[in-house]
């Protein structure tokens, strides 16, 4: 988290005092507060993998971020109202998230139309989807989680299984990580290539 830098000079979504995101329960401690959320997060993660929202378009990710955390933040399901960089790099300013969430509902329209079989087709378009979506970054936190969601349930639509984050697995993490924070789309359908399964 210390390589995220945020503009929220009017302490929108943090405490003054603590310097740690405000939330539902109050908490003030910032590793108490990593662990809870972690916990809830994972909790309402097992149920949408039990019963997956259904992508109409890019707003299923307002609703998963928030089925997601809505136990701990307030802002849960809303998009972001800061500035956020990480690495010195910007992601998508505030005043174009829109236009980013109609570029996804673009690419969205190519990935459908992509034949099921097709697997490297498939892996590139949700490779494209997963770097434009990680550039648009539309929370405050959460978004990696929402992101991996979102893209597992696409992959069910073309009756495929896609878990870009599988226990103990290092490489897979530092791979996806590798690629969403260079924007290395080749990188990130290589790894999903490898990682879809046809139900």
């Amino acid at each position: 988290m210390s390589d995220y830098r945020y503009l929220d000079s009017d302490n929108i979504y943090t405490d003054p005092q603590t310097g740690i995101l405000r939330n539902k329960p109050s908490i003030r401690d910032a590793k108490l507060l990593q662990v809870f959320e972690s916990f809830q997060a994972s909790n309402r993660l097992e149920q949408l993998i039990s019963k997956p929202l259904k992508i109409r378009n890019s707003t299923a990710l307002l609703k998963i971020h928030k089925h997601l955390f809505q136990d701990v933040y307030s802002w849960a399901g809303k998009t972001r109202t800061v500035e956020i960089s990480k690495q010195g790099k910007q992601f998508l300013p505030v005043h174009r998230l829109s236009r980013g969430f109609a570029y996804i509902d673009k690419l969205i329209d190519e990935y459908r139309r992509i034949k099921n079989n097709d697997l490297k087709t498939v892996a590139k378009k949700l490779a494209e989807i997963l770097d434009n979506i990680n550039y648009l970054h539309p929370f405050r936190e959460g978004n990696g989680r929402t992101q991996r969601e979102f893209l597992r349930t696409l992959a069910l639509e073309k009756k495929l299984t896609l878990n870009l984050n599988p226990p103990d697995s290092l490489s897979v993490y530092k791979r996806y990580m590798r690629g969403t924070i260079h924007g290395n789309s080749k990188l990130l359908a290589k790894l999903i290539f490898e990682l879809i399964v046809v139900k």
